[in-house]
Parts: C-alpha cells; structure tokens; sequence
C-alpha cells in the first residue's frame, strides 16, 4: 500500500481523506495534542484495522472523536449533568470523557466495554475532517503501540507508511501532549490519565474532588 501524504490545509485534501474513511480507510491528522490515526467509528473493519495496524492490545478500547457536543447522543448512552459542565467548559479541547456507550457503537471500538472516551479536538483540520466524513471517528495516536505519540506527520510517515492510506499534513501540533481522561461512569470523577487538562482546573469545574487511581 501507497501512503499518500497530503496538506491538511488543503479543502482537496480534506475531501479524499472523508472519501478514503467512508471507504474503510485509516487516515493520519493533527489534532490539538498529537497526532491521530482515525477510523469510521461504525465501521467495525475499518476499526479493528487500528489494532492490527498498531500492534494495540485487543483489550484497550479506541476513543471518539466528535466534531461537535451536540452529536454525543450518537456514542453515549447518557450525558450526566457533570458531563455537561466539562463539555461546556473544556470542549473543543484536551479533555476525554469516559461515558456510557449508546448500544450504537460497535463493541470493537470499545473492546466489548460498555464505556465509550469522547472528546471534541480543538483543531480546525481535525474538525473539518470529522464533519466532511460525516460520522464520529473513532481515533487513537498514529503511532504503533509502545512508541512515543507523534507530534509530526514525518514521525507518523517514519512508523505507519505502507500501513495506512492517508496522512494530512498540518505541521507540528500545538499541544504534544495527550488529553485527559476523566471517568464519570464511576461513583466518583477518576482521572485514568493526566494530560492536557489539570486536576484543579477540573476539580473547580466540578465544583468537587476528583479522584486518581
């Protein structure tokens, strides 16, 4: 297989990139943290290529990405009244949120979980990409598994060409730095990764303490 690489500037590229996902695909863009390797979400093929393109352990469920918090009803079950709160606050941007999963999303995203991670990414390429392909994505780092998340598309193109079929070129991203994971489907907020988003500025949100494992 031929990787192509091309700019995430470019409305063109956009456009073969959604035709690429809505075929089965996986395509490389820059998002607010890193870059991420993105499948169509309900495209059960197309998501178990992710795993076996990165080496993923079945077991580790893939998160979503959304291209607006109106479209949660299309992966979660239920949006507590916490979960509105960070989504008021924290989207777009690094902060994934751990939430019921709507019996919609096929269970290899979730690695047969009945939690889904969603965030809306705060990047104007990755935004157009989620709403040309006109479906939510589901997307993990386009790295494969162990090594360190890519933060060029030329660190995407040293570990996945010949794996995937498209990279969108948008540069170095601005963050480098993974979301945060907060879980609401547990009796107490758990941050299950430390990332982009603080504990405080989430605590303050919430108006409660959080819990870390």
């Amino acid at each position: 297989m031929k990787t192509r690489v091309l700019s995430a500037d470019d409305p063109a590229s956009i456009e073969i990139a959604a035709g690429v996902l809505g075929d089965g695909g996986l395509v490389a863009f820059p998002t607010d943290t890193v870059y991420g390797l993105g499948a169509h979400a309900f495209v059960p093929q197309a998501v178990q290529r992710i795993f076996e393109v990165k080496g993923r352990a079945a077991e580790k469920a893939i998160p979503i990405l959304l291209a607006d918090p109106g479209d949660l009803p299309l992966v979660a079950e239920s949006v507590s009244p916490a979960a509105q709160k960070l989504v008021e606050r924290f989207w777009p941007g690094g902060l994934t949120i751990v939430l019921p999963k709507s019996p919609d999303v096929p269970n290899v995203v979730t690695s047969g979980g009945s939690t889904i991670a969603v965030r809306v990414p705060n990047h104007p390429a990755a935004l157009a990409l989620i709403r040309r392909a006109g479906a939510p994505l589901a997307v993990t780092s386009a790295n494969r598994s162990g090594r360190a998340s890519p933060k060029t598309a030329e660190e995407v193109r040293a570990d996945l060409e010949g794996l995937i079929e498209v990279i969108l070129d948008g540069g170095r991203v601005p963050g480098g730095r993974e979301s945060t994971v907060l879980d609401l489907t547990r009796p107490q907020p758990t941050v299950l990764r430390r990332g982009a988003i603080g504990v405080a500025e989430l605590e303050q949100c919430l108006a409660q303490e959080i819990q870390e494992p």
